[in-house]
């Protein structure tokens, strides 16, 4: 047995003996990186897990690459070595002047001359790539190709097993324990492999996952400062929301604390000035839990309304207004009015009475979110079909944009004619999900308000105006939501 050959033998043990060690998932993966750069002698090796809608490749596990290298920024499967995912090894000789190589300068800074990718397959499905790196110029053996190969395939048997384990542990937080009539109540998610630094995180991404937004953590760095050639100083955002072109950085110290990660968040939006990054502080956050009744927002006493913010009268003149611009837009037209139970009712009623084209109501439900690792779903459907029909979704309030974005994809895939909003109130200062709105009524603070269908807890539906809810710190849990 030739050296080589011999070193891949051991590796190949030692990949074993790691994946059946009980460590972490991104310890394992990394214990397992190392362990294939050494045995293949390169100077450095990942393993790459593919997110659920197969556009983009996340880091699992690395050994031997720089932060820099590894957080340069998001790889577009379809853009950095797309043809591993189709069944092949493939081989970069010359990384920086490669066209499949997404980013050439920055191989062409860390020295990165030779890449060699294959994927990783459990079954028949193509969930990720093995990738190993050189700062030399070489090749792959036969030998060399064979122990890659038998590499990922362990790695793909790691990666299903760690999969069957978050299924399970999904079943168990839903309260199901193990029954069998919880496989059908539950699916499981995409594999999501992040060991978060704060549970702040962790709560995020699942009311993400919930939205079926889909993210990546971590996956890049920006260089802010520089000393001589080297950098002194990067910012890493948390979370990079691919769809919508975004990152966010959550903060959860005290406002008063904040300052340096301000200035952060200011100097990335300087020096690259097409990055759209969304800064969410400690009260940011705390205000998005408890519109779901989580954190100490949600678990306040209420006192009654504190003040009006729109009288009754206010009200009916904006609506009456609205009606006559959709009116006019929908001119000689059939309108289906579309509204989501059940805070839109009165403010749905009242608009329809006052719209003078020919008019169709219909409504739709959906799931709220719980934290209990679900996704939303359609639980009330429309009634009749809108294909080719001209619709206008109608809401109550918009704060964050991700239930809108939602109900619009939906709405969108029965192709109607066309398909516009129109909400009553507009919570912009909450948005995470831009949303076109092409009628709004008002626009209003970052403040929890009932009134005019809005409910906390299922009441105040029926005050006649639009009220800002009182507030005490310190009572019980509770379900108080506001649609999105």
């Amino acid at each position: 047995m030739t050296t080589s050959r011999g070193r891949h033998y051991t590796g190949l043990q030692q990949i074993a003996i790691i994946a059946n060690s009980g460590l972490t998932l991104r310890r394992t993966c990394n214990a397992i990186a190392r362990t294939i750069a050494k045995a293949l002698d390169m100077n450095g090796c990942r393993v790459l897990l593919l997110d659920g809608k197969k556009e983009y490749l996340t880091t699992l596990g690395a050994y031997g690459l720089s932060d820099l290298y590894l957080r340069k920024g998001p790889l577009d499967a379809r853009k950095s070595l797309p043809e591993a995912l189709k069944g092949n090894i493939t081989v970069v000789t010359n990384a920086p002047t490669d066209e499949r190589v997404q980013h050439q300068e920055v191989a062409e800074s860390q020295n990165v001359l030779f890449i060699a990718a294959t994927p990783i397959v459990p079954g028949d499905n193509t969930i990720g790539q093995l990738r190993v790196y050189s700062k030399e110029t070489r090749t792959l053996s036969d030998a060399e190709e064979d122990f890659l190969k038998a590499s990922a395939h362990l790695c793909a048997l790691v990666l299903d097993r760690a999969k069957l384990v978050q299924f399970k542990d999904q079943i168990q937080k839903a309260g199901m324990g193990a029954r069998a009539s919880a496989l059908s109540q539950i699916a499981p998610r995409q594999l999501q492999p992040t060991e978060f630094a704060h549970e702040s995180e962790a709560e995020f991404a699942n009311l993400l996952d919930f939205y079926k937004i889909e993210w990546l953590y971590e996956p890049r760095s920006f260089p802010l400062a520089w000393n001589g050639s080297g950098i002194s100083q990067m910012f890493t955002p948390d979370f990079y929301l691919p769809e919508l072109d975004m990152y966010v950085e959550l903060t959860t110290m005290k406002q008063s604390l904040i300052t340096h990660k301000n200035r952060k968040v200011r100097r990335l939006r300087e020096q690259y000035p097409g990055i759209n990054i969304r800064l969410l502080t400690k009260n940011d956050f705390m205000k998005l839990l408890s519109k779901y009744g989580y954190g100490p927002l949600g678990e306040s006493k209420v006192e009654g309304v504190g003040r009006v913010l729109y009288s009754q009268t206010q009200i009916q003149r904006r609506v009456r207004a609205l009606s006559r611009k959709i009116s006019h837009d929908y001119a000689g037209e059939k309108l289906v009015l579309i509204g989501v139970l059940k805070g839109v009712l009165c403010f749905m009623s009242d608009l329809m009475q006052h719209i003078s084209v020919p008019v169709n109501v219909d409504y739709m439900d959906i799931s709220q979110y719980s934290g209990a690792g679900e996704v939303v779903k359609i639980t009330r459907d429309l009634d009749s079909p809108i294909v080719g029909r001209h619709v206008l979704m109608v809401e109550d309030i918009v704060d964050t944009g991700m239930t809108l974005n939602y109900l619009m994809s939906h709405l969108a895939a029965h192709k109607p004619a066309s398909l516009r909003v129109c909400s009553l109130l507009d919570r912009p200062a909450r948005r995470l999900v831009n949303a076109k709105l092409d009628y709004v009524g008002f626009e209003i603070p970052d403040e929890f308000v009932v009134g005019y269908g809005l409910d906390y807890l299922g009441e105040y539906r029926n005050l006649p105006f639009i009220g800002i809810l009182k507030r005490e710190l310190g009572g019980r849990r509770t379900n108080a939501h506001q649609e999105s």
